[in-house]
């Protein structure tokens, strides 16, 4: 694996730090089977971009957390031709990661990534939860003739007989996912965004308390107010507060064992919903190590 200089990854640091708690930052920008608007290949790039604008004093939590961890951020391996191919790549990318003994946290690229991610993940973990924060349930099986299409990525991921499913923020979804959803019920629970007000964080502590857990955020999980630079923005979703709320609950309460950050389409005009996902990681990064 090849690094960038701190300088052109993610914050932009001048030089690594000695922490023990070491952070693999992975950009993969998959764009093979988007179903609405296009753009996910430039997401990565965007967000290592905008990190280079976020203040490193976080006014929360009264630190600077990036002293906390040792990041280092992967040059972009050039992604295969074939879908397959390039998960199984990203699955390879993730192995050696975790034989490093770092903590991965992959920028998306399109919601398919996650899958590819949990594979290793769950070899490793034998009772792994994914928390997925996110608009759409993503458990069809297959869309458009993809198996491994982004509408299918949680569906992917409980093809792993060890995992579980959070789903927070969920307000689209098809008849035959709520089918499995009602069918998987023991392996599947859902925060319905049209009770987002009714949501309970005790309840999420419970579900979650001294469990393995992997993070996804798809960034649609977001209200299109705010995140409207995504393939398939939806209203009635998170603000700024309600994520923190989540992710606060999350960290506290549970092993998070790796992350992602997926499905940033930029646009070129706008660099708001860059810097809000570029944020958003350092968020995530703060509350694993500084909290």
């Amino acid at each position: 694996m090849k690094f960038l200089k701190p300088s052109k990854g993610f914050l932009g640091l001048p030089k690594e730090n000695k922490s023990k708690n070491k952070v693999y930052i992975i950009p993969f920008g998959l764009e093979k089977t988007v179903s609405y608007s296009s753009g996910t290949k430039n997401g990565p790039k965007k967000i290592i971009e905008a990190s280079r604008q976020v203040e490193l004093f976080d006014e929360e939590l009264k630190l600077e957390p990036y002293k906390k961890f040792n990041i280092k951020t992967l040059k972009q391996e050039k992604i295969k031709s074939k879908l397959n191919d390039s998960l199984n790549q990203l699955s390879n990318i993730i192995e050696k990661t975790l034989k490093s003994k770092c903590f991965p946290l992959t920028l998306g690229g399109e919601h398919s990534i996650t899958p590819a991610i949990i594979k290793p993940l769950a070899k490793k973990y034998s009772n792994l939860t994914i928390v997925q924060i996110d608009a759409h349930a993503d458990l069809r099986d297959g869309y458009m003739g993809i198996y491994y299409s982004h509408a299918a990525a949680m569906r992917r991921c409980l093809d792993n007989k060890n995992i579980k499913i959070v789903s927070i923020g969920i307000r689209n979804l098809c008849q035959e996912e709520f089918n499995y959803f009602k069918k998987n019920n023991k392996r599947i629970k859902i925060f319905w965004g049209n009770e987002m007000r009714k949501w309970s964080m005790e309840k999420l502590s419970k579900i979650l308390k001294n469990k393995d857990v992997y993070l996804t955020f798809d960034l649609d999980g977001f209200d299109s107010s705010l995140m409207h630079a995504t393939g398939t923005p939806e209203p009635g979703g998170l603000f700024w507060p309600d994520a923190m709320r989540i992710l606060k609950t999350v960290f506290k309460n549970s092993n998070v064992v790796g992350a992602d950050v997926n499905e940033l389409a930029p646009n070129p005009h706008l660099h708001a919903c860059d810097f809000l996902a570029a944020k958003l990681v350092y968020k995530i990064l703060s509350y694993k190590f500084a909290i």
